[in-house]
């Protein structure tokens, strides 16, 4: 299957959204499908996702993570993902494009690059009475949207930003893995590595953008991260080889070209080294998801 962008679940795409911002209860656009969120992505949108009450399952990617109340759920720009829920779920939907971030005196976007390295934790628990706190604020938010009185805009981009924050350091305070949030060469490392993963798998590479050795690029990333540069290069090459695996009828062979390897039987020695199993195998075992 083709997997599909969204504005909205079940909006047509808008790439020219700009200083977008709009909260829901999580059972105002659920319901209406069953309480069954297909696979999808949003070209330009970063989600949080506050769960109340309830519980369900998160398709992260091609990875299944469940999820009990009270919990967050973060879903940056371009990443696969879908929902099943449970009838009694209630909570709230918060979404923004992230140049939003601007308006709230974050100019270098450090909120928002927070928000966006939770991939390896999507799903985070947190306490009662800090839930309470981010859905009063997110019900706030959804009311001066309705609203719209005077002054609106500065009120909505206001609570958007306690809520961001709020959740940046709720994630941190339960991450073990999270001393890299702030760091600014991993940060700059990370998108190197979406910018050109298709192409540069040189360590060389990144350390002359980064104006450092590869060993001591290599070094730094180890000990903030506890592994190492080559491996977060590889780790997102394998991420996108298992989004086209799992959700494109793309053949196998035009994925390895697509990712710049040298001929198909590379990729699969490197695929099977990473994840244990074949590209086939991937692919028949991911037909299960969505």
């Amino acid at each position: 299957m083709e997997l599909p962008f969204f504005h909205l679940y079940g909006e047509p795409p808008d790439p020219r959204a700009f200083n977008f911002v709009h909260a829901e209860t999580i059972p105002s656009r659920c319901s209406l499908h069953d309480w069954r969120i297909c696979v999808h992505r949003h070209a330009n949108l970063l989600q949080i996702l506050l769960i109340e009450h309830g519980a369900g399952e998160v398709q992260y990617e091609t990875s299944m993570i469940p999820f009990h109340a009270p919990a967050i759920i973060v879903v940056p720009p371009t990443m696969a993902h879908g929902f099943h829920f449970q009838s009694s779920t209630s909570g709230w939907v918060v979404s923004f494009t992230e140049d939003v971030a601007r308006t709230f005196g974050d100019a270098a976007g450090d909120t928002v690059a927070r928000l966006k390295r939770l991939t390896m934790a999507p799903v985070v628990s947190i306490a009662e009475n800090d839930m309470a706190r981010l859905s009063d604020l997110s019900a706030r938010l959804s009311e001066e949207r309705l609203l719209s009185r005077e002054g609106f805009n500065v009120a909505v981009n206001s609570y958007l930003a306690l809520i961001a924050v709020e959740v940046g350091r709720l994630a941190i305070g339960r991450s073990g893995t999270a001393a890299h949030f702030n760091d600014a060469v991993i940060e700059r490392l990370l998108e190197l590595i979406e910018s050109h993963f298709r192409s540069r798998r040189l360590l060389n590479f990144y350390a002359a953008k980064l104006a450092m050795t590869s060993d001591g690029l290599n070094k730094h990333v180890k000990r903030m991260t506890g592994v190492t540069a080559g491996q977060l290069i590889r780790r997102r090459v394998v991420t996108e080889a298992k989004r086209q695996l799992a959700f494109s009828d793309q053949p196998i062979n035009e994925i390895a070209y697509d990712l710049a390897y040298a001929d198909p039987s590379h990729f699969v020695r490197s695929f099977r080294k990473e994840t244990g199993v074949t590209p086939r195998t991937f692919r028949a075992n991911a037909g299960r998801l969505a």
